[in-house]
């Protein structure tokens, strides 16, 4: 008799290649790290070969897993277009998705036309704004689902990226360093001034704005320097200068809300993807 591959066991299998470690993918399937442990075990049941190996603190593909990825991708793309195409109209929504504005700014677009391409009768409200804000509202079953900030260590990490410092080195070299940061609360606003803080280095406010583009505009501008993922300012680049305190990394967290429908679980699904694919820099 043939053997039959489950697809949540395929999409468990996928999650982990994409986030690189079996913690990351946790939030992409929503399952327990025991549980995915158990379905990985059972996948390699079902094929007969070993599909990952340790690679120091990583987990790496085998020549096999290898093998299977690819085809994992396929039958993946090709179950969702189908339950898409048959069940037209159960993702309807409304859905309710908030994000920070990092996010915003390069995934609303490219996640919501994917999302409405898949279930163009579904209903979308989209919220832009801090983390904790976020976080309150999804508490109080005012969002479905967020994605935002979180901690290095933090377990619910989609994935971890490094911070660095953005502007004209000339202001590094300054006395007193001009930052350029966002309204609080921010985390990299905070880290900025707490790793300076710690350096024994000088500062001040010399722009603060609610807004990202006009944070942006600001450091082009050489106002002051300021602090953010790589994931995001994509049209900058890191800056290099001696005397910069290191800076923390930042984890991408996507929270669900509890009960939520099947609109709200497949833009989950659709983001924790987005943001995985989203290169470092």
């Amino acid at each position: 008799m043939p053997v039959n591959l489950p697809t949540n066991m395929l999409r468990s299998f996928a999650a982990i290649v994409d986030s690189g470690s079996m913690l990351n993918a946790t939030e992409r399937v929503f399952v327990t790290q025991s549980a995915l442990s158990l379905q990985i075990k059972r996948l390699e049941e079902l094929i007969q070969q070993t599909l990952f190996h340790r690679d120091g603190r990583r987990l790496a593909l085998t020549p096999a897993g290898e093998l299977l990825l690819g085809y994992t991708r396929r039958i993946l793309a090709i179950h969702d277009e189908a339950v898409a195409a048959v069940s037209a109209g159960a993702c309807a929504g409304p859905v309710r998705i908030g994000m920070v504005q990092d996010f915003a700014d390069l995934l609303l677009g490219g996640l919501l036309a994917r999302f409405g391409e898949l279930h163009p009768e579904a209903q979308i409200f989209a919220r832009v704004a801090g983390t904790a804000e976020l976080q309150q509202m999804l508490e109080r079953a005012q969002l479905d689902l967020i994605i935002g900030y979180a901690a290095t260590d933090d377990a619910r990490a989609l994935r971890v990226a490094p911070t660095h410092w953005y502007g004209a080195e000339a202001l590094a070299m300054r006395d007193e360093i001009p930052l350029v940061v966002l309204e609080k609360p921010c985390r990299f606003r905070e880290a900025a001034i707490a790793a300076l803080d710690a350096a024994g280095r000088r500062w001040r406010i010399a722009v603060e704005t609610p807004n990202l583009s006009t944070l942006k505009a600001a450091v082009v501008a050489g106002l002051g320097l300021t602090s953010r993922t790589g994931l995001f300012l994509r049209d900058l680049v890191p800056l290099r200068a001696e005397g910069l305190p290191v800076l923390p990394d930042v984890s991408c967290i996507l929270l669900r809300g509890d009960g939520v429908g099947a609109a709200a679980t497949r833009l989950a699904h659709l983001a924790a993807e987005e943001v995985c694919a989203l290169p470092d820099l």
